[in-house]
């Protein structure tokens, strides 16, 4: 028996069909082996040694291994073919070799770019050994983003309340949206003017030109900058005699894109399906891994990791032949096309992202598949085609028209295109961010020294625009340029800034949040070099030559710690006051908007005399009064919700909606330091209530007010107690309270509008066990029946994260397995771990336990495997005030969390930051 170790059971389900019954094919879940999320997993005094410790889940995993090589004639690693692939089978002979359970088992590395019998069979007769190399870079990347997070992100806890966290990747790919927010803010419209002629030929044909020129000397877009030129240049126009001075005529190509990479599929699913890169990712996944059709499981797309844009030769002819047959001989090139890759950090020699077999139609497939894959298998299949048929060709005309009045003489151009042979894009055209302007269509023909007849001449006058927004395809268009991180991990990198708050989205595209921008400002003040580009570039290069045999790992860490080290030593020493006047003059354009008046925008709107500062309090950042205490005037950061002179208006203090009835006390809507509130009438303790979130200010008015200072009010009575069920808003969001038990409302109920039939639903489930874990109100997404017992299998959103249920038992899902995505192979396969580890029970309060409970680890605590070095060095112990610190673990989901893409069966690790 040989046994085969892939990362997830979806893989392994269909590779086991392929090998037979001489091989068992064993999941590990992703990564088995993870550093621990607190200070000493990486001791750069130990010359970095790096302490791995099997997890929970990873434990099982291994066991499950150690039961099967026992009697084993070999042992097979499958999994992925890049560098994390090659880590994670780094891992498992780590873990086994640890436990002596090898004791002479051959062992054998094989990849597959794509999951089809005929790979995996090539793949088994050509077996090697782990890449030690691939392992070294990864070690390398682990440990830099362990050193940089856990380093840096209790510098931002001490200095700037309210922060989560900082990463090698991650901060420099925020910076790139700050710096064009920046750019926005400080963006001054230039005015400009255009001129247009209506001609028409003698035939009556009638088309537009622009004027290019005047007396000799050329006119570009800007320089008629005011409208007493574009008057005059109008005046002259409208008394002119038009005649064609030149027409050319030159055919043009348009060439075919290169297939998919990780980057562009990206790009390309965001424009052309609206999906962000993480769905894209899992999607992706999905066809990667197979799907059934006909009986039988089959991967539809090669390896969805890559920086390649070749193709294997069969798939290139498999290509042409498709296109013979659906367009064609004429749509077919003489000579097949080859691509070069351009990416600055260009992963292994992997294929391009394309189809396992090209002949596999998107709407043959399409019965197989649900939506979200049957669109992304078609963008794939069509992007491979396309990338392989013949070039577009064009006619692209320009004609040069004089325009003569009196002495003087002005330049008109009209161009013109047109398409004589589609090629290419008769199935597929590139999408594109921001549209720009293209050649019109076809031009009437004209020949030189034909006069010309004016119909209409158009003056219009424009302002520039400040650069657009990024949206997530084109941050990751601009970070694969920069060479900024690696394609596999920008996924996980943009989840990290939505999930930190750092940014979000506004029709598709990206808004630095407050926080986000006072991270960047303290970064670029204090940690200049670890966010810039070149800076992190040229990291990325100096990991890709350890991966390539040509550096020493640890060098490269040596080098880096030694000036970063430095670099936090010599914030500790900073007080206060110094973290605020750089943030002041970092951020001054976004917190202090220019006023139209032209008045000091930091002057206290309150009091008249105090100066207007960035404060840092126990909760995050707001603006306060130099004054303090003497003025209490406060208010927000100017972020998304105000932008110049408006955000500082809406703060000039108390608005005053009317009076209480019942007290005759004054009712105001206030801005505070922690959002918007309403208040009734002064004094040392005035009754205040805070706006729910998704409540705008501008919608409160004296009624709402009068509601929302009446919380908590009583909408019911328990059926069973008797006692009151009331309704109000506390720390986290709206609720529903009887006596001592809490139950969130959910956005679509109303905490004002509430009635006593929903209140008590919510109040039962939570007293039932459902509650935060779903339970009675939350049904779940069913996804089958247990073929052994029958029991209805489902996903749900739980307190420490979605989980799967059969009704007994519940399995918390692996970092990094979406709840959409999970499918009912997998859930069974979690279901049956957990059941075997003896956890998972539904709890008396309902829901599973919570992960790690101390019955769970003493179940298991034979299970879990000692901490052990890659460098066999002890760990240093952590310093109380370390301790202390990572009790907030910045490294939840680190920038290299997506380094196997977002794979639903690679769960990634806790302590990535990068």
């Amino acid at each position: 028996m040989k046994v085969v170790v892939v990362e997830s059971p979806a893989k392994a389900k269909t590779i086991n069909k392929y090998l037979g019954s001489d091989y068992e094919v064993l999941a590990s879940f992703g990564h088995v082996r993870d550093l621990p999320a607190k200070d000493g997993s990486v001791d750069p005094d130990a010359d970095f040694a790096m302490v791995w410790e099997l997890e929970d889940r990873g434990a099982k995993r291994i066991a499950e291994i150690v039961r099967a090589v026992k009697d084993a004639d070999k042992l097979i690693l499958a999994t992925d073919p890049d560098r994390e692939g090659e880590a994670i089978s780094w891992h498992v002979v780590e873990a086994l070799t640890q436990k002596r359970a090898l004791k002479g088992v051959p062992i054998e590395r094989v990849t597959f770019n794509a999951i089809t019998k005929d790979a995996v069979l090539e793949a088994m007769a050509h077996p090697r050994e782990i890449d030690q190399a691939l392992v070294d870079a990864y070690l390398a990347r682990r440990a830099l983003d362990y050193l940089v997070g856990f380093t840096l992100s209790p510098v931002l806890w001490r200095k700037l309340p309210g922060a989560r966290s900082a990463g090698r990747v991650q901060s420099v790919a925020l910076r790139l949206v700050c710096d064009r927010e920046r750019e926005i803010e400080t963006f001054v419209a230039r005015e400009y003017w255009s001129l247009v002629a209506v001609l028409a030929t003698a035939a009556d044909a009638t088309f537009e030109a622009r004027l290019v020129g005047a007396d000799g000397q050329k006119i570009t877009r800007l320089d008629i900058g005011r409208g007493e030129e574009a008057e005059a240049f109008k005046r002259d126009l409208d008394n002119a005699a038009f005649q064609v001075a030149n027409v050319e005529a030159k055919p043009a190509k348009r060439h075919p894109q290169p297939p998919f990479t990780t980057s562009t599929l990206q790009q390309e699913a965001s424009r052309k399906l609206g999906l962000a890169p993480a769905r894209t990712m899992q999607v992706a996944q999905r066809l990667y891994e197979g799907v059934e059709i006909g009986g039988e499981t089959v991967g539809l797309i090669t390896y969805m990791r890559t920086d390649g844009v070749d193709m294997a030769p069969e798939a290139v002819a498999g290509t042409r032949q498709v296109i013979a047959q659906e367009f064609g001989d004429r749509y077919v090139p003489g000579a097949p096309r080859k691509y070069a890759t351009k990416a600055k950090n260009a992963q292994e020699a992997h294929e391009a992202i394309r189809p396992t077999d090209l002949s596999r139609l998107p709407a043959a497939v399409r019965g197989y598949l649900d939506a979200d894959q049957a669109r992304l298998y078609e963008l794939i299949w069509t992007r491979t085609v396309a990338s392989q048929m013949e070039s577009a060709i064009f006619e692209r005309t320009t004609v040069d028209i004089t325009a003569k009045v009196g002495a003087r003489q002005l330049d008109l151009r009209a161009t013109g295109q047109v398409v004589v042979f589609d090629g290419f894009l008769a199935l597929y055209q590139e999408g594109r961010d921001d549209e720009t302007d293209e050649d019109g269509g076809r031009l009437p023909a004209m020949a030189a020294g034909e006069r010309l007849t004016k119909r209409e001449i158009r003056s219009t006058q424009h302002f520039t625009e400040p650069p657009p927004r990024y949206t997530e395809a084109s941050l990751v268009k601009r970070m694969e340029e920069l060479g900024i991180g690696r394609p596999s991990t920008y996924a996980a990198v943009l989840a990290v800034l939505r999930d930190r708050e750092y940014v979000s989205l506004d029709k598709k595209r990206l808004v630095p949040d407050d926080k986000g921008r006072i991270v960047i400002a303290f970064l670029e003040s204090f940690f200049r070099r670890y966010v810039e580009y070149d800076f992190t570039a040229d990291l990325e290069e100096q990991l890709d030559r350890v991966s390539n045999h040509e550096i020493d790992w640890k060098a490269v860490l040596r080098d880096f710690w030694r000036d970063f080290i430095a670099a936090v030593d010599e914030t500790k020493s900073l007080r206060m006051t110094q973290v605020l006047d750089a943030l002041n003059e970092e951020l001054g354009p976004h917190i202090f908007p220019p006023k139209a008046d032209g008045s000091d925008p930091r002057i206290c709107p309150l009091c008249g005399t105090g100066r207007l500062s960035l404060k840092l309090g126990k909760f995050g950042s707001f603006v306060g009064c130099s004054n303090y205490p003497d003025c209490r005037y406060t208010r927000q950061l100017a972020g998304a919700g105000g932008e110049g002179e408006g955000a500082g208006e809406v703060n000039q203090g108390p608005k005053v909606l009317g009076r209480d009835p019942e007290t005759e006390l004054e009712v105001t809507l206030r801005d505070g330091r922690y959002g918007p509130y309403v208040q009734l009438g002064e004094g040392e303790k005035p009754k205040r209530q805070t706006l729910p979130k998704g409540l705008a200010p501008d919608l409160v008015d004296l009624e709402i007010a009068l509601k929302l200072l009446a919380l908590p009010r009583q909408v019911a009575t328990h059926p069973e107690t008797g006692k009151p069920i009331l309704a109000g808003i506390g720390r986290f969001g709206p609720y529903v309270q009887h006596e001592r038990t809490y139950a969130n409302i959910g956005r679509d109920d109303d905490v004002l509008e509430i009635g006593a039939n929903r209140a008590i639903d919510l109040i039962v489930a939570k007293e039932q066990g459902g509650g935060r874990r779903g339970g009675a109100n939350d049904p779940g997404r069913p996804l089958g029946e247990d073929p052994d017992g029958g029991a209805p299998i489902a996903v749900k959103a739980g307190r420490y994260g979605p989980y799967v249920t059969d009704g007994t038992t519940n399995a918390t899902l692996p970092k990094g397995m979406e709840r959409d995505a999970v499918t009912l192979e997998e859930a069974l396969a979690l279901l049956k771990a957990r059941r075997e580890a003896g956890g998972g029970k539904k709890s008396a309060r309902g829901g599973a336990r919570k992960p790690a409970a101390s019955g769970q680890k003493a179940a298991t605590k034979k299970a879990s495997a000692k901490k052990t070095s890659t460098a066999k060095a002890p760990a240093k112990k952590a310093s109380a005030k370390t301790s202390a610190a990572t009790k907030k673990s910045p490294g939840s989901a680190g920038d290299d969390a997506a380094d196997t893409g977002d794979a639903a069966e690679r769960p990634r690790t806790k302590a990535a930051i990068r």
